[in-house]
């Protein structure tokens, strides 16, 4: 029988996090008990959530316990089952976590969901088609609520979640600006992605800068904002808001390795009445279904682009994960554990 290789969080950062984070182990593959299943993961995905998890204080979460396997969304094939919805030979995803394989009760509600790789890859679960892209669906629909002619700005835009909300955006007939790190990520975002315009914020070199691109982009100014990053970005959105202007909050990315975040215009709140919500996507278990029919059905008919960074090998997810802070990645990071 083959081990079970696991990534552990071996200590909390002091800071930002490093690879001496995390430790690699191998353990014997547990025997799976009546109503169980063993899956064998092929893709692992890697979610800037994760970094909040590893830190003690407060959140809307528990912290991921020290020396337990790092949390994780999976996608991955049934070996064996002890549970008669399931067969050998499935295509599951689940929250499998760091590790080569994973036993789940099959009992539990919401713990592990059969999948169809027909006209749906099996990565595409963990992308536009699973968490990243139900909470850019959920966001906008629940909390930007663009009309038809208004102007949406979307941070991280060529990221897994930015990517599928601008696409939402521009079907839902609203002109789309997004914001990206780099020209190549840009480009990717205006002529793949169909954004009206990409602002590259790394091509300024302070607020003033990237205030006179976004004015240049946003004629109209701001009516509703998807937020991913926090920090210089979000204060730069906020002084383009027009009145009643709606911000989702899905990450602050910008603060996740303790940076500040600074606000200048926190003023603009009042002034233009604005409506900043954040939101938890698994909050909201009862909007999946519709989510992940309406992206189910846009990625099979080739409406919905997306792209993929795959790192090979468990071994090197806690580099590929740092990267993932860094913004390193292009589009949704995953790293491929087995065919």
């Amino acid at each position: 029988m083959p081990m079970n290789q696991q990534i552990i969080l071996k200590s909390r950062p002091q800071g930002k996090a490093t690879v001496d984070n995390f430790e690699m182990r191998e353990v014997a593959v547990p025997v799976i008990k009546a109503g169980q299943v063993l899956v064998r993961h092929q893709f692992l995905s890697l979610d800037p959530y994760m970094r909040g998890r590893m830190n003690e204080g407060k959140s809307y979460a528990a912290a991921q316990p020290l020396d337990s396997v790092m949390i994780g969304g999976t996608v991955g094939v049934v070996e064996a089952s002890a549970n008669e919805n399931f067969q050998p030979g499935d295509t599951v995803v689940s929250m499998g976590g760091w590790q080569t394989y994973s036993v789940v009760d099959a009992n539990e509600s919401g713990a592990i969901r059969k999948v169809s790789t027909s006209h749906v890859p099996a990565s595409a679960y963990l992308g536009p088609v699973g968490m990243p892209g139900v909470t850019g669906w959920m966001g906008l629909t629940q909390i930007c609520k663009p009309k038809a002619g208004e102007t949406l700005v979307v941070s991280a835009a060529s990221g897994a979640v930015g990517s599928v909300v601008g696409q939402l955006g521009k079907s839902m007939g609203c002109r789309v600006v997004g914001i990206a790190g780099g020209a190549e990520k840009c480009l990717y975002v205006t002529q793949d992605l169909g954004f009206d315009a990409c602002i590259d914020y790394k091509a300024h070199a302070d607020s003033k800068s990237l205030y006179g691109a976004l004015k240049a982009a946003t004629p109209d100014g701001v009516d509703a904002y998807f937020e991913n990053v926090g920090g210089v970005i979000m204060d730069t959105v906020l002084a383009r808001t027009n009145p009643f202007a709606r911000i989702a909050v899905c990450g602050l990315i910008a603060g996740y390795d303790g940076a500040p975040l600074p606000m200048n215009n926190a003023t603009l709140i009042l002034v233009n009445r604005l409506t900043i919500q954040g939101f938890i996507v698994s909050e909201r278990m009862d909007l999946w279904p519709e989510a992940l029919k309406t992206l189910g059905e846009q990625v099979a008919k080739g409406k919905l682009v997306y792209r993929e960074t795959i790192t090979e090998g468990l071994a090197n997810a806690p580099e590929a994960f740092l990267g993932l802070l860094k913004g390193l990645n292009f589009g949704k990071q995953l790293v491929r554990i087995s065919a």
